[in-house]
């Protein structure tokens, strides 16, 4: 599935790392920073969150929540947020459903395995619903910031 800047985000309805249950159109009425990510406590990963988690507050005063997506499961999701005192919900895609919707699980190779996985990346979802700004293929250093600033100015 291919989404666009402009059209609306495709729907997920994902358990979350609080014990509900977390469906994107319930968030209508706030912008939302969905970021899909390969693994819970590996190197990359964790920076991300926690530069996520630094930036938090930021992120609040601008009407703006927080999705972390991973294929890990909620077990996993809760020593993550344990370990790292991450303050926003990280959902269980263990289907990668979302992820195929976001056009995210792809093939990658490492090491020369070849193996379908996340693709680093972030949607920003306005209060309607519509994507409004995407990145794919994500390089973590100063992504947050840069994700914060889009925010500041476009919505």
């Amino acid at each position: 599935m291919s989404i666009s800047v402009g059209q609306s985000a495709p729907e997920f309805e994902l358990p979350s790392s609080e014990g509900n249950t977390v469906k994107l159109s319930d968030l209508r009425g706030k912008n939302v920073v969905v970021y899909f990510y390969p693994k819970d406590m590996t190197p990359g990963c964790t920076t991300e969150a926690c530069d996520f988690r630094d930036f938090h507050n930021q992120f609040q005063e601008l009407n703006a929540v927080i999705l972390g997506i991973s294929p890990d499961p909620l077990k996993r999701h809760a020593a993550f947020i344990e370990k790292y005192g991450l303050p926003f919900q990280l959902l269980a895609d263990e289907d990668h459903k979302a992820a195929e919707a976001y056009g995210v699980w792809t093939l990658k190779k490492n090491f020369g395995k070849e193996y379908m996985g996340i693709e680093r990346s972030t949607f920003i979802v306005d209060k309607n619903g519509t994507l409004i700004k995407e990145w794919r293929k994500v390089k973590v250093k100063g992504h947050v910031e840069e994700a914060l600033q889009y925010i500041k100015e476009n919505l």
